[in-house]
């Protein structure tokens, strides 16, 4: 092989390392400020608006975060009985249910 394409080969797997490096390339878009507030919305029809419940359901206004996390991820896991919550948090992912928790964490009560 020529010593010109070792260079031109050298080149391109570096372009290629470069590329793929996280540190070369460009931040990632902001996180939405609003995704806590829009996740937590989907609880409204029955933990009521901003989670003050004013039915026999549970407020998740004011309430610890870590015990709403714990919560959602038990009824995921079956370890809590439920007549829907356990179908509900299987489809947030521990990053959604924890960015929930802080939003009703927040509220006041």
């Amino acid at each position: 092989m020529k010593l010109a394409s070792l260079s031109r080969a050298a080149l391109v797997v570096a372009s290629i390392i470069a590329f793929a490096s996280p540190s070369a390339q460009t931040a990632a878009p902001a996180a939405d400020k609003n995704l806590a507030r829009n996740l937590a919305a989907n609880c409204a029809n029955c933990h009521g608006t901003g989670g003050k419940s004013v039915a026999e359901v549970p407020s998740l206004a004011g309430a610890p975060a870590n015990v709403t996390i714990q919560k959602m991820k038990d009824y995921r896991d079956g370890k809590l009985p439920a007549t829907i919550m356990h179908q509900l948090a299987k489809g947030y992912t521990d990053e959604q249910i924890a960015l929930i928790a802080d939003y009703f964490a927040k509220q006041p009560k």
